[in-house]
Protein backbone atom coordinates (compact mmCIF):
# COMPACT_ATOMS: atom_id res chain seq x y z
CA UNK A 1 0.00 0.00 0.00
CA UNK A 2 1.42 3.42 -1.19
CA UNK A 3 0.38 6.63 1.23
CA UNK A 4 0.05 9.90 -0.45
CA UNK A 5 0.52 12.96 1.32
CA UNK A 6 -1.42 15.58 1.00
CA UNK A 7 -1.39 19.60 1.13
CA UNK A 8 -3.53 19.66 4.42
CA UNK A 9 -1.33 18.16 7.14
CA UNK A 10 -2.60 14.82 8.31
CA UNK A 11 -4.91 13.87 5.32
CA UNK A 12 -3.37 11.36 3.18
CA UNK A 13 -4.15 9.32 0.15
CA UNK A 14 -4.25 5.30 0.35
CA UNK A 15 -3.44 3.50 -2.70
CA UNK A 16 -3.77 -0.38 -2.65
CA UNK A 17 -1.58 -2.69 -4.42
CA UNK A 18 -4.03 -4.25 -7.15
CA UNK A 19 -3.46 -7.43 -8.43
CA UNK A 20 -5.57 -7.71 -11.66
CA UNK A 21 -6.09 -10.63 -13.96
CA UNK A 22 -8.38 -12.25 -16.48
CA UNK A 23 -10.81 -12.99 -13.56
CA UNK A 24 -10.82 -9.60 -11.83
CA UNK A 25 -8.97 -8.41 -9.14
CA UNK A 26 -7.59 -9.34 -5.74
CA UNK A 27 -6.92 -6.51 -3.30
CA UNK A 28 -6.07 -6.31 -0.20
CA UNK A 29 -8.78 -3.55 1.06
CA UNK A 30 -7.77 -3.16 4.89
CA UNK A 31 -4.87 -4.18 7.39
CA UNK A 32 -4.64 -2.62 10.76
CA UNK A 33 -1.09 -3.57 10.76
CA UNK A 34 -0.43 -1.72 7.72
CA UNK A 35 -2.40 1.16 8.72
CA UNK A 36 -0.85 1.60 12.04
CA UNK A 37 2.59 1.34 10.43
CA UNK A 38 1.74 4.42 7.58
CA UNK A 39 -0.94 6.42 10.11
CA UNK A 40 0.30 5.78 13.19
CA UNK A 41 -1.90 3.81 15.92
CA UNK A 42 -5.70 4.07 14.95
CA UNK A 43 -8.20 1.89 16.33
CA UNK A 44 -11.28 1.83 14.17
CA UNK A 45 -14.53 0.81 15.74
CA UNK A 46 -17.43 1.30 13.56
CA UNK A 47 -17.92 0.94 9.87
CA UNK A 48 -20.57 2.78 7.90
CA UNK A 49 -21.81 2.28 4.66
CA UNK A 50 -23.94 4.29 2.15
CA UNK A 51 -25.50 4.01 -1.59
CA UNK A 52 -26.33 7.15 -3.11
CA UNK A 53 -27.30 8.22 -6.82
CA UNK A 54 -25.77 10.71 -8.81
CA UNK A 55 -25.61 13.95 -7.31
CA UNK A 56 -26.70 12.90 -4.14
CA UNK A 57 -24.42 15.24 -1.75
CA UNK A 58 -23.82 14.23 2.50
CA UNK A 59 -21.95 16.35 4.53
CA UNK A 60 -19.77 18.30 5.80
CA UNK A 61 -20.23 16.48 8.79
CA UNK A 62 -18.61 15.64 11.80
CA UNK A 63 -18.56 14.86 15.70
CA UNK A 64 -17.16 17.16 18.24
CA UNK A 65 -15.57 16.46 21.43
CA UNK A 66 -15.20 13.96 22.92
CA UNK A 67 -16.52 11.80 20.00
CA UNK A 68 -14.04 12.99 17.82
CA UNK A 69 -14.02 10.86 14.75
CA UNK A 70 -10.56 9.94 12.22
CA UNK A 71 -12.14 8.14 9.02
CA UNK A 72 -10.85 5.99 6.58
CA UNK A 73 -13.17 6.07 3.32
CA UNK A 74 -13.56 4.74 -0.01
CA UNK A 75 -15.69 4.23 -2.81
CA UNK A 76 -16.90 0.47 -3.85
CA UNK A 77 -18.69 0.96 -6.58
CA UNK A 78 -19.19 4.14 -8.67
CA UNK A 79 -17.52 7.26 -7.82
CA UNK A 80 -17.27 10.94 -5.54
CA UNK A 81 -16.32 13.59 -5.43
CA UNK A 82 -15.02 13.90 -1.35
CA UNK A 83 -14.26 16.78 0.69
CA UNK A 84 -12.18 17.49 3.70
CA UNK A 85 -12.24 20.79 5.67
CA UNK A 86 -9.79 21.42 8.32
CA UNK A 87 -11.44 22.31 11.63
CA UNK A 88 -8.18 22.22 13.61
CA UNK A 89 -8.06 25.77 15.41
CA UNK A 90 -4.17 25.73 15.40
CA UNK A 91 -3.53 23.61 11.91
CA UNK A 92 -1.89 26.29 9.80
CA UNK A 93 -4.36 25.18 6.65
CA UNK A 94 -7.87 25.79 9.32
CA UNK A 95 -10.53 26.50 6.98
CA UNK A 96 -8.71 24.95 3.91
CA UNK A 97 -10.62 22.03 2.33
CA UNK A 98 -8.98 19.48 -0.06
CA UNK A 99 -10.71 17.20 -2.51
CA UNK A 100 -10.46 13.83 -3.97
CA UNK A 101 -12.47 11.32 -6.89
CA UNK A 102 -12.75 8.15 -5.16
CA UNK A 103 -14.11 5.17 -7.25
CA UNK A 104 -14.61 2.01 -7.40
CA UNK A 105 -12.42 1.71 -10.28
CA UNK A 106 -9.37 3.54 -8.34
CA UNK A 107 -9.37 1.48 -5.50
CA UNK A 108 -7.79 4.59 -3.33
CA UNK A 109 -8.78 4.84 0.35
CA UNK A 110 -8.75 8.37 2.19
CA UNK A 111 -7.90 8.98 5.19
CA UNK A 112 -9.74 12.23 7.42
CA UNK A 113 -7.68 12.64 10.89
CA UNK A 114 -9.74 13.99 13.78
CA UNK A 115 -10.30 17.51 13.29
CA UNK A 116 -11.88 17.72 9.76
CA UNK A 117 -15.49 18.32 8.82
CA UNK A 118 -16.19 15.92 5.65
CA UNK A 119 -18.14 15.22 2.69
CA UNK A 120 -19.02 13.93 -0.68
CA UNK A 121 -21.38 13.93 -3.80
CA UNK A 122 -22.09 11.09 -5.77
CA UNK A 123 -20.88 11.43 -9.84
CA UNK A 124 -22.56 8.27 -10.49
CA UNK A 125 -26.09 6.20 -9.47
CA UNK A 126 -26.17 3.42 -7.28
CA UNK A 127 -22.46 4.20 -5.44
CA UNK A 128 -21.44 2.43 -2.79
CA UNK A 129 -19.55 4.86 -0.03
CA UNK A 130 -17.59 3.08 3.08
CA UNK A 131 -16.16 4.07 5.78
CA UNK A 132 -14.55 3.12 8.85
CA UNK A 133 -14.63 5.66 12.22
CA UNK A 134 -12.33 6.12 14.86
CA UNK A 135 -15.35 6.46 17.20
CA UNK A 136 -18.77 5.93 18.27
CA UNK A 137 -21.15 8.06 16.42
CA UNK A 138 -22.89 10.18 18.97
CA UNK A 139 -25.78 12.39 17.46
CA UNK A 140 -25.76 14.92 20.53
CA UNK A 141 -22.08 15.49 19.32
CA UNK A 142 -22.71 15.66 15.80
CA UNK A 143 -22.01 18.91 13.86
CA UNK A 144 -22.71 20.30 9.95
CA UNK A 145 -21.50 22.92 7.57
CA UNK A 146 -23.05 24.26 5.02
CA UNK A 147 -21.83 22.61 2.27
CA UNK A 148 -22.04 25.53 -0.57
CA UNK A 149 -20.78 28.14 1.94
CA UNK A 150 -19.22 30.98 0.01
CA UNK A 151 -16.33 31.40 2.69
CA UNK A 152 -14.84 27.48 2.35
CA UNK A 153 -15.24 28.03 -1.22
CA UNK A 154 -15.49 24.33 -2.41
CA UNK A 155 -16.05 23.96 -6.09
CA UNK A 156 -18.52 20.79 -5.95
CA UNK A 157 -19.21 20.92 -9.71
CA UNK A 158 -23.35 20.89 -9.13
CA UNK A 159 -25.46 23.62 -8.77
CA UNK A 160 -28.85 21.23 -7.47
CA UNK A 161 -27.40 19.05 -5.31
CA UNK A 162 -29.70 16.49 -3.42
CA UNK A 163 -29.64 17.21 -0.20
CA UNK A 164 -31.29 15.67 3.34
CA UNK A 165 -33.00 18.45 5.42
CA UNK A 166 -30.41 17.60 7.71
CA UNK A 167 -27.78 19.15 5.95
CA UNK A 168 -29.58 21.96 5.05
CA UNK A 169 -29.65 23.13 7.95
CA UNK A 170 -25.56 22.87 8.45
CA UNK A 171 -23.60 26.32 9.99
CA UNK A 172 -21.72 28.82 8.11
CA UNK A 173 -18.33 28.82 8.54
CA UNK A 174 -18.29 32.38 10.16
CA UNK A 175 -20.18 30.79 12.66
CA UNK A 176 -18.96 27.79 13.44
CA UNK A 177 -16.66 27.79 16.61
CA UNK A 178 -14.16 24.72 16.48
CA UNK A 179 -13.54 22.53 19.72
CA UNK A 180 -11.00 21.31 17.96
CA UNK A 181 -7.65 22.38 18.87
CA UNK A 182 -5.20 20.19 17.29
Amino acid sequence: MNLIKTKLDGLVVLKPTVFKDNRGYFMESYNQKNINKLLGNVNFVQDNESESNRGVLRGLHFQNPPYVQAKLVRVIRGSVLDVAVDLRTNSPTYGKHFTIVLSGENFKSFYIPKGFAHGFIALEDNTIFSYKCSDMYNKEFEGCLMWNDKDLGIDWNVSNPIISPKDMQGLHFKDFKSNFDD
